[in-house]
């Protein structure tokens, strides 16, 4: 990869970090961009459906089922837009689970460029397998 693309991946990724704070998350905050032809065309975080309440997490700190990942935000928006997402680039700050992969693969897009390994990695091994271009950029400040 040459440097010029390395310096994008970083850029792209510092802007999925910032997304991520709107997330109302409590134990983990996630953002992702659709990038096309050097054009964001999809963004998201992670977070509750519309129209629900903004709470992730239940009274004993686990994640509510029904909590959306940013990867499958940024892509069903993409969903209910004009553009597709063919041979786009998804940078997301955490890498995605095989939930969020699956949906990865469906959408077309060819390179998933994540800031942080997340512990179970069965999400990647598919984007692998599937011959997605798979990338870790770590850019974030881990406490």
């Amino acid at each position: 990869m040459d440097k010029k693309q390395r310096d994008l991946d970083l850029r792209y990724l510092r802007m999925a970090a910032i997304w991520a704070e709107n997330s109302y998350c409590q134990r983990r905050q996630v953002g992702a961009l659709i990038v096309k032809d050097k054009m964001i065309i999809s963004d998201g975080y992670n977070g509750t459906p519309s129209g629900f309440e903004n709470i992730c997490e239940d009274e004993d700190n686990l994640t509510k089922p029904y909590v959306l990942h940013a990867e499958a935000n940024a892509i069903t928006k993409i969903a209910r837009s004009g553009n597709n997402s063919d041979g786009a680039t998804l940078y997301v700050t955490d890498s995605p689970c095989i939930e969020c992969v699956k949906l990865i693969i469906q959408a077309g897009i060819k390179r998933v460029i994540y800031a942080r390994e997340y512990r179970i990695t069965d999400g990647i091994q598919l984007l692998r397998r599937a011959g997605i271009e798979t990338l870790v950029q770590p850019i974030l400040n881990e406490s």
